[in-house]
């Protein structure tokens, strides 16, 4: 089966800035671009007003819009990368559920996501947010203006691992991407004082010190069978204290991909996204990949 990327086109500066960023790692990675515009036709209604029958046009503009968009986008892409294979669809359904059963069978499910006025990251938007959370395929955020890799001199991969379920497809997508691009892997844990070391535990360096090597030990562990695999892939990690958020924010800003997971878990208000996939989301300075895993 010929692998696909699928990139959800809305017209926005955003999706498109995704669908550019997709069709780059389509040709990186030897796959086939699906584009997909979901987009509900709600007809004008027409009636006598004033006593004047006014006659319905013979074509909505917004409907013409919406056919033209993916064809013409398909075409300036294939244009734009020769001998790379683009298809589009329109889906007459709500873009939640379109893009869901569009990925479905994808490697990769590719949205653009809103900037942040003035602040280097992005914001999720609804659409983009609801997608993640629950989404089967890993999820790529681009926001517009984002430069390409290769333009910008950005070079690592940037991953947040959470020891406590390191995941194999997590890792695995981190040292794909890594090794795809010719790139380091920087790979950040974040850890905290166990609760039962309390106050002293908390002002005691000698403790902080001694749990800070071992969480550093603990993810040469993990990582050294993954650096086995990819022996072009040089990866290092990092244990920090406190959260992983703040850091792997700030490791996007010279990163060409920030990686996560998410855990498909379900809670009483439906899907989840942990804390720290919610920071990097919100303020990555580079494209976000949520991969999600058991």
């Amino acid at each position: 089966m010929s692998r696909t990327i699928v990139v959800g086109l809305d017209g926005s500066p955003e999706s498109r800035a995704a669908a550019e960023w997709a069709a780059r790692e389509a040709r990186r990675t030897d796959a086939q671009l699906h584009l997909v515009h979901a987009w509900l036709w709600h007809p004008y209604v027409y009636g006598p007003l004033a006593g004047v029958s006014v006659p319905a046009p013979s074509e909505d503009p917004e409907r013409a819009w919406a056919e033209r968009l993916p064809r013409e986008t398909a075409a300036e892409l294939a244009a734009e990368h020769p001998g790379l294979t683009v298809t589009a669809e329109r889906v007459a359904e709500q873009p939640v559920t379109a893009l869901s059963a569009a990925a479905k069978d994808a490697e990769l499910l590719v949205l653009g996501s809103k900037g942040l006025s003035g602040v280097a990251g992005f914001l999720t938007g609804s659409v983009a947010q609801a997608v993640v959370a629950r989404s089967r395929v890993p999820v790529v955020l681009v926001r517009a203006g984002a430069r390409a890799p290769e333009a910008s001199g950005h070079r690592d991969v940037v991953l947040g691992l959470d020891l406590e379920h390191p995941d194999a497809s997590v890792l695995g997508f981190a040292f794909r991407a890594a090794a795809a691009r010719a790139a380091d892997l920087h790979v950040v844990h974040g850890w905290s004082l166990p609760p039962y070391y309390g106050w002293t535990g908390a002002t005691d360096a000698g403790v902080n010190t001694e749990l800070l090597a071992e969480a550093q030990q603990r993810l040469t562990d993990v990582l050294n069978p993954w650096r086995e695999k990819f022996p072009g892939v040089e990866a290092r990690g990092q244990a920090v204290i406190g959260g992983a958020g703040p850091h792997l924010v700030e490791a996007s800003r010279n990163a060409s991909l920030v990686v996560v997971g998410r855990r498909n878990r379900q809670t009483l208000v439906g899907t989840h996204i942990g804390p720290v996939t919610q920071a990097v989301l919100h303020h990555s300075a580079a494209p976000v990949a949520v991969v999600p895993h058991d």
